[in-house]
C-alpha cells in the first residue's frame, strides 16, 4: 500500500504547468497536474484504445473540448474514452487529478 499527500508533494510552477506521476501499473496510471491560474493542457487526443477522468480537487477552470467548453470546479469529474479530444484551462489556480486506463 503506497500513501501520498498530493498537497505536499506536488507544488505550482509559474513557468507551467506542474506534473507528478503519482502511480503507474499495468493496470492504470495516476497524475497530478497543478495549473496556476491561465495555464492550460491543450485540446490533444491519443491514437489508442481506454479512457481517462480529470478530478478537480481545488480551484475552477474548463474542461475543452473539441465540440465545447465545460465548467469545472472542485469535485467536478470529466469521464472520457481517450481518443476523444480533451484539454483543460485553469481560471483559478487548479490541482487535478488525471487517471489513464490501461496506462498509455
Amino acid at each position: 500500500m503506497k500513501k501520498i499527500n498530493l498537497f505536499e508533494a506536488n507544488g505550482f510552477n509559474d513557468l507551467g504547468l506542474k506534473k507528478l506521476l503519482v502511480h503507474e501499473s499495468p493496470y492504470f496510471k495516476i497524475l497530478n497536474f497543478n495549473f496556476r491560474a491561465g495555464q492550460q493542457l491543450p485540446i490533444h487526443s491519443h491514437d489508442l484504445e481506454g479512457q481517462l477522468s480529470i478530478l478537480i480537487l481545488e480551484g475552477e477552470g474548463e474542461f475543452l473540448a473539441k465540440d465545447g467548453i465545460l465548467p469545472a470546479k472542485a469535485g467536478d469529474v470529466l469521464v472520457c474514452d481517450i481518443a476523444v479530444p480533451h484539454g483543460i484551462r485553469a481560471i483559478t489556480d487548479m490541482r487535478t487529478v488525471v487517471t489513464i486506463a490501461p496506462p498509455i
